[in-house]
């Protein structure tokens, strides 16, 4: 079975083909166009696709892919192998679900907190019964950086620098980046010491562009075992939505 996944996102899309669960094929994109799609589509046979998009226009990418294979409509309401307790599944972030059905597709039967470092960042908690009881959703990094600048009279925009290795800033720029990388690796640090006193045997897996941020920090941290970097975490929920879905 060859099923194509999409993952449309702010910043860039991410195209994956899986023969069966093993993917085979993985590309990555500024700006996911119709014509991409059919170039891409006509030098590769796919059984099944399924799209997961923060923009809701991809009425002409559907209509594309229902030429082409069986397309899976992928909502806050699919079937999945978690139960979905979110209230209002009709405004979950896509990206969001699909990482927490990835987490149990890796993790069957472990508390999994997936942490998602994108243009937001969030954290989406699934129990080892495969209960996806939500999260939480913070300013990602560069929102942050932006926020600064534009809700100030005087700070300057700085851009993010993963390699700082310092604890405080000299001066107003290394102020701002100490206080915005430390801090955003500090909430995270507090979350999982949360999740890790409630939930016995806890896997935090990170993904998103930013990912960096936490992956350096909390290799020295006391939680270095129990995390794992997977940046393609959203892409195989997606693959094992269309698994599901087809058993």
């Amino acid at each position: 079975m060859t099923n194509l996944v999409i993952d449309i996102g702010n910043t860039f899309s991410k195209l994956a083909i899986f023969n069966n669960r093993e993917m085979k094929d993985l590309v990555q994109i500024d700006n996911l166009t119709l014509n991409y799609l059919h170039d891409f589509l006509e030098e590769r046979t796919i059984d099944n696709a399924v799209i997961s998009s923060v923009n809701t226009e991809i009425d002409d990418f559907e209509a594309l892919l229902n030429e082409k294979a069986n397309y899976f409509r992928f909502t806050g309401l699919s079937r999945a192998n978690i139960i979905n307790h979110y209230k209002t599944p009709q405004t979950l972030g896509l990206d969001r679900y699909a990482a927490v059905i990835g987490a149990q597709c890796l993790y069957p039967g472990q508390n999994c907190l997936v942490i998602d470092a994108g243009s937001c960042i969030t954290y989406d908690f699934v129990d080892a019964a495969k209960n996806y009881w939500g999260g939480s959703i913070t300013p990602g990094i560069a929102m942050r950086f932006k926020a600064l600048n534009r809700f100030t009279g005087r700070l300057p925009l700085v851009e993010s620098n993963p390699d700082l290795d310092v604890d405080y800033g000299n001066d107003t720029v290394s102020a701002i980046l100490t206080g915005i990388q430390k801090g955003v690796f500090y909430e995270a640090l507090g979350f999982i010491n949360s999740f890790h006193k409630k939930w016995e045997g806890l896997k935090v897996l990170l993904c998103g562009g930013d990912v960096k941020f936490f992956d350096t920090e909390l290799k020295s941290s006391i939680f270095a075992h129990a995390y794992k970097t997977e940046p393609n975490l959203v892409l195989i929920g997606l693959n094992e939505v269309i698994h599901y879905n087809n058993d």
